[in-house]
């Protein structure tokens, strides 16, 4: 079973082909410029996660054209020893991290072209993400985002007080904030995540309830 969704703006979220794969590569060069090659996903890597999980690989598409993408895996996570990597995920990109009777959805990745965004991309993607959640009735969605604003401030703040600025909404984050106003639940910091300047390598650990429309 594949998933297909039209947006108002006429954007279309489906469910990932192989086709797709060598525009998903060229996606991820220009969303994350500045993120460490060595943690970008390649074509080949987009074809092995449809060999491991063709259920939770999502495009956006503007006609034929590649404008988004989210890939995820099914694992289980502990919340009790939650400090990770990205790299521990990804698995040099291969996404062999993949446990296929995982309890958790596990978001690797989501990006909109940069033409594209403010158009409910992102939110159509995760809500993709929540027909798989339901469909193998799992317990939610659980990732981490990048928090993408604190590079440009980190001279002025420390992570922490930039994370709770976010919380009591007296500054906005252009990745963080988005995703709290889907409805995700955050749950803490988790440093040296990934390596990308522009969020310092923090990210924000945080779940969405498989109850929540999207």
């Amino acid at each position: 079973m594949t998933y297909q969704f039209t947006l108002e703006s006429g954007i279309t979220v489906d469910s990932t082909r192989p086709e797709h794969a060598a525009a998903l590569e060229e996606l991820q060069r220009t969303v994350f410029p500045t993120l460490a090659d060595g943690e970008r996903f390649k074509r080949e890597h987009y074809l092995k996660h449809l060999e491991l999980f063709p259920e939770g690989q999502f495009v956006a598409l503007d006609g034929e054209r590649v404008v988004g993408m989210t890939s995820t895996i099914r694992c289980d996570f502990d919340f009790e020893s939650p400090a990770h990597r990205f790299s521990d995920i990804i698995q040099g990109g291969w996404l062999t991290s993949h446990e296929p009777d995982g309890a958790w959805l596990y978001g690797a990745d989501m990006g909109t072209h940069p033409d594209y965004r403010r158009r409910g991309i992102a939110r159509g993607l995760y809500a993709a993400r929540q027909w798989t959640v339901r469909r193998f009735e799992l317990r939610g969605q659980v990732m981490v985002g990048m928090l993408r604003g604190y590079g440009d401030v980190k001279s002025e703040m420390s992570a922490d007080a930039y994370y709770e600025s976010l919380l009591r909404k007296e500054r906005s984050d252009p990745t963080i904030s988005a995703q709290l106003s889907v409805g995700f639940e955050p749950l803490g910091l988790v440093p040296d995540y990934l390596n990308d300047p522009v969020c310092d390598n923090y990210g924000v650990l945080m779940v969405l309830s498989p109850d929540k429309d999207v």
